[in-house]
Order: C-alpha cells, then sequence, then structure tokens
C-alpha cells in the first residue's frame, strides 16, 4: 500500500503523502499542518488524526512524541434557537 493510499485524516480526505510532502516543505508543527491541510478541523476535531500526525511529526523532527504539543480541542458551535434563549430567560 503506498503513502497515498493512506489516509490520516477521514474528515478532510488527507493522506500520509500529502502531510509527508508538507512536512518536508517545513511545515513542522501541527498547526502548521492545520493552516494547510485542515486536519483536525472536521466533525471529528482531531480525535483519529491527530494522534497520527504527532507520531509522524516525532519521526520526521526525530523527537520523543510527547514534545509534540497537541492542540487544544474546541467543541462544535451550534445554533441555539431563539424560543429556548427566551424561554430560558423567562426561568
Amino acid at each position: 500500500m503506498s503513502n497515498q493510499d493512506i489516509i490520516i485524516c477521514r474528515c478532510e480526505d488527507i493522506s500520509l503523502a500529502e502531510i509527508r510532502h508538507w512536512m518536508e516543505l517545513g511545515y513542522t508543527t501541527i498547526e502548521d499542518l492545520k493552516r494547510q491541510l485542515r486536519v483536525g478541523m472536521g466533525p471529528c476535531q482531531g480525535s483519529t488524526c491527530m494522534p497520527l500526525i504527532q507520531r509522524e511529526l516525532a519521526t520526521f523532527l526525530k523527537v520523543p512524541v510527547e514534545t509534540i504539543v497537541l492542540p487544544k480541542t474546541r467543541p462544535m458551535v451550534a445554533g441555539v434557537p431563539l424560543k429556548a434563549i427566551a424561554k430560558a430567560a423567562k426561568e
């Protein structure tokens, strides 16, 4: 199986080959890769891809995996119906 066939981020359909390509270009932090590829920004919020990317970066940089800082997860934003807000205000 080629690196192009190995999908790292299923939400954004990003392959291992793409991750490694951007690392070779100098994007060597998770934040860099998020900005270029949108990894970790899909519905799963990086729950599956971030540990894999963390490991790839550690291998590429030849550092312990613990030194690669994972981004903080942010809850997804969901709309709140005005009816719910009005009801809460009355209570």
